[in-house]
């Protein structure tokens, strides 16, 4: 269905029909997507007794107990609330939910036994200075992403610099395909994090990150029209689902 949409007092003309779903989804397996050292989520029928939970087993319906971690099980987007003493949900941080973002395609450089995104990687991939929202493609972009095990793998991170420059760009929402934005083991510094939000000095309470996306490589670097859904969770981070639609004109 194509339809105009008006954002930010500009009209863009979208095909609703054709939504490009950027989400790993979460499930009870160890293909699952893994990070920060943890097990495999669970998703189980609730038991009482000899009643259990699921129609196969003799129940009126399914249900399930679902156990996982957001920001180790699968996409998902946290708010400054996970760096700070203070709590700070995704919830109140995210409001709005459209955004123009553009895709960017980035093969991160190793630097020592690191692999890292710089300000010149961003600044040679990005078309345009005012998405947004920034959604990065790390290359190789290999299939296997959907269901790596991440833990002690030193996965390539942004430098200060370049986080620093995300930020500068005025980018609310930034996504990336990796665990963290950050290097695996960095004695909790966690720099770009903090780079990105402007923590603690002048904290941006509206940005969000997202994180262990999969942008597959059927979609092409550009200009889309961003849909970031969230669960309503009252936490720092929720499972999300990042939807992208080409824009036909605007």
């Amino acid at each position: 269905m194509v339809t105009t949409v008006i954002h930010n007092n500009q009209s863009y003309t979208i095909d609703l029909s054709k939504p490009l779903d950027l989400s790993i989804p979460l499930r009870a397996s160890k293909e699952n997507v893994n990070a920060w050292y943890i097990n495999e989520p669970t998703i189980e029928p609730v038991t009482d007794g000899e009643w259990i939970g699921k129609v196969s087993k003799g129940a009126s319906t399914n249900f399930n107990t679902i156990t996982f971690n957001p920001h180790g099980h699968g996409t998902h987007t946290e708010c400054v609330g996970h760096i700070t003493s203070e709590f700070y949900s995704i919830n109140d941080a995210l409001t709005h939910f459209f955004f123009i973002a553009e895709i960017i395609s980035i093969q991160p450089e190793q630097k020592g036994k690191d692999t890292i995104i710089t300000k010149n990687h961003i600044i040679e991939a990005l078309t345009t200075s005012t998405p947004e929202a920034l959604i990065i493609r790390t290359l190789p972009n290999i299939e296997h992403k959907r269901n790596k095990h991440y833990s002690n793998t030193n996965w390539p991170y942004l430098t200060e610099e370049a986080a620093t420059y995300i930020k500068e760009l005025q980018v609310k929402h930034l996504l990336i395909d990796l665990p963290s934005v950050d290097k695996e083991k960095d004695d909790g510094k966690l720099i770009a994090h903090k780079a990105f939000w402007g923590y603690p000095n002048a904290i941006r309470h509206h940005a969000t990150i997202t994180e262990l996306i999969y942008v597959n490589d059927h979609i092409a670097d550009g200009t889309y029209f961003l849909n970031l859904q969230i669960a309503p969770f009252v936490n720092d981070a929720s499972p999300s689902k990042p939807i992208v639609y080409k824009i036909i004109s605007g």
